[in-house]
């Protein structure tokens, strides 16, 4: 039985454990957060209203691979994902949150949340992970299911030409803001593109299998997020909020709650290969920044470099 360390567990790293698992490989996964999300991440705020929640990563997701398909049909039947048409005719979303297909999929492997991998040693035939905390333990193979920038180091040491594919495949930031208001702005529309600073703004509250007080998730274009990247949170907040009350007519109350998160690495361009695999050494890398800034992508990729890895551990058996 092989075994696999796959740093990231966010969807392209489920992914790619999902097809290896299930040819009996071993498959642990570490991931720096403290639980499923990654890019689907969502948040809880407690409020005098209740609790607010905000998908505050990728808004919805789209389906046109096959496999991808298949899997968006599994949730929805499990009642963990449903259609938004106000976003887009193909918009998809968790319910009750973004988050809840990941923790899912999370579920069926061994994640260890809460670690932080700093790099890979490799020590005879076998990997060995990096990072306070990180297990003595080695592994026959190692993935990175991480964003370019995060992967590049780490591959630098080891397969330059992974590692130039990795720093070629450069993202592009977002801040973004999450306000729990204790009245409904007098907005009709439940979703706003292109408005000033703003790329894209939504009332989360009013997405299907939400409940809560009125909550938005406001999120600021790639070129403002880039000027204002070393900004603090507590200096970013004022600037989204001034950017939602004009965009919403400028009827917003003052929040009863919010959150800022930077996404330094939101936006990928994506290479269009698919995935990234070193058979002789055992080392490869997937995720959206391979194939383009979709959730699917993702998903894709894990799946194409799992398959990948797989193939090529039957070509060295036969």
């Amino acid at each position: 039985m092989l075994k696999v360390a796959i740093v990231g567990a966010g969807i392209a790293g489920l992914s790619c454990a999902d097809i290896l698992a299930s040819k009996g490989w071993q498959v642990t996964l570490f991931d720096k957060g403290r639980k499923a999300g990654g890019r689907m991440a969502s948040r809880r705020l407690q409020t005098a209203h209740g609790e607010a929640s905000f998908d505050f990563g990728a808004q919805y997701f789209t389906v046109r691979d096959r496999g991808f398909a298949a899997e968006v049909a599994r949730w929805a039947e499990a009642g963990l994902a449903v259609r938004w048409p106000e976003a887009r005719e193909d918009a998809w979303i968790g319910v009750p949150a973004m988050n809840v297909v990941v923790r899912e999929m999370a579920a069926r492997h061994d994640v260890r949340f809460s670690h932080h991998v700093s790099g890979l040693a490799r020590e005879g035939n076998h990997w060995r992970l990096l990072g306070e905390g990180m297990p003595a333990e080695h592994f026959d193979a190692a993935v990175l299911a991480l964003p370019a920038e995060q992967a590049a180091p780490i591959l630098t040491l080891h397969d330059f030409e992974l590692a130039r594919t990795a720093l070629f495949a450069r993202s592009q930031p977002c801040w973004t803001g999450m306000f729990a208001f204790d009245e409904p702005l007098r907005h009709d529309e439940h979703i706003l593109r292109n408005h000033g600073i703003l790329a894209w703004a939504a009332r989360d509250s009013a997405k299907p299998g939400r409940a809560g007080p009125e909550s938005w998730v406001v999120q600021a274009t790639p070129q403002w997020s880039t000027v204002h990247l070393e900004r603090s949170p507590e200096e970013v907040a004022p600037h989204l909020l001034a950017a939602l009350h004009e965009a919403t007519g400028g009827h917003a109350p003052a929040p009863l709650a919010q959150s800022i998160h930077r996404w330094r690495y939101a936006l990928s361009a994506g290479t269009g290969l698919g995935s990234l695999w070193n058979a002789k050494q055992q080392i490869g890398a997937c995720g959206d920044w391979l194939l383009g800034p979709r959730v699917e992508c993702a998903w894709v990729s894990g799946r194409m470099l799992g398959e990948r890895m797989v193939g090529a551990a039957q070509e060295v058996a036969a």
